[in-house]
């Protein structure tokens, strides 16, 4: 099968394009940096050019190809969905599998752009495999600033639990989705193995960086003062704030086995993540 990877240079894509690589695959890659893919990849894969924003783009990146991973996020996640669609269909791609969000059976923002993305795809009438993961833990990165800097953490979450997932466990499962007719026609839910808070997340990041930590729980306002002053659109902010509230009211604590019923291990935990990451946090 040719596979073509979007997302290539990110963070699951590019686990995606490692593990088919590892099973003997040449993917093509879709990037809008030639240089840096060349760099992360060298001459282990083709290289197709575009940007999903781009739907000239697509079609010249999907001649030939059997499967497609699609990656898109934000607001545009409908429309982008939409128009790859259209064009794999139009190239004769006899599968995708979309990286889409275990929020989508809540019906918030974010799930919603991809609840949308998701029946834009079945339209298609082509084969699909829609990965769903609840939140990602490489998302806790986005702390590190403020652990360094003043040892806080802080969030809107309160002591409202999320099953995080490693972004090993969800490029595994999109690979399992995209070699294997397994799992054709199914939404896919997946999650770390435990639910946690996130002041139980930031009590583990102290223990791993030998450092006292503190958790800040902090109103939806001031959330979306300091989610707005980092220039995300007010699309952006507004799904921020609706999920964080969520969270808070514990509505997305919910864990699924389907990761080791999938890949026949069980899922990479947070500590171990933690252990990858603590010089981030140092």
């Amino acid at each position: 099968m040719t596979f073509l990877i979007t997302g290539a240079t990110g963070d699951v894509g590019s686990r995606v394009a490692d593990l088919l690589l590892e099973r003997g695959d040449r993917p093509r890659v879709f990037v809008r940096d030639l240089n840096k893919a060349r760099t992360r990849f060298g001459d282990r894969v083709d290289f197709a050019q575009g940007d999903l924003s781009d739907a000239a783009s697509l079609p010249a990146a999907l001649h030939g190809v059997d499967a497609l991973f699609l990656v898109n996020i934000g607001p545009e996640i409908p429309a982008r969905d939409q128009a790859a669609a259209h064009a794999a269909q139009s190239a004769g791609v006899r599968r995708i599998v979309k990286l889409s969000s275990m929020d989508v059976e809540q019906g918030l923002a974010i799930g919603a752009w991809h609840e949308r993305g998701e029946a834009a795809i079945r339209a298609s009438k082509i084969p699909f495999v829609f990965v769903q993961p609840t939140g990602f833990m490489s998302n806790l990165l986005a702390w590190s600033h403020s652990i360094r800097s003043e040892g806080v953490v802080r969030s809107s979450t309160g002591n409202g639990r999320r099953a995080f997932i490693h972004s090993a466990d969800i490029a595994a499962v999109a690979v399992a989705a995209l070699t294997t007719d397994d799992y054709l026609g199914q939404s896919l839910p997946i999650t770390g193995p435990e639910a946690v808070s996130f002041p139980e997340v930031t009590e583990r990041i102290a223990a791993a960086i030998d450092r006292p930590l503190r958790f800040e729980a902090i109103s939806d306002a001031e959330a979306l003062s300091r989610f707005s002053a980092t220039g995300a659109s007010a699309a952006e902010v507004d799904a921020h704030i609706a999920l964080w509230r969520a969270i808070r009211e514990d509505r997305l604590a919910g864990v699924t086995s389907n990761v080791e019923r999938i890949l026949g291990r069980p899922p990479l935990s947070l500590d171990q993540w933690i252990s990858e990451n603590t010089a981030a946090f140092r």
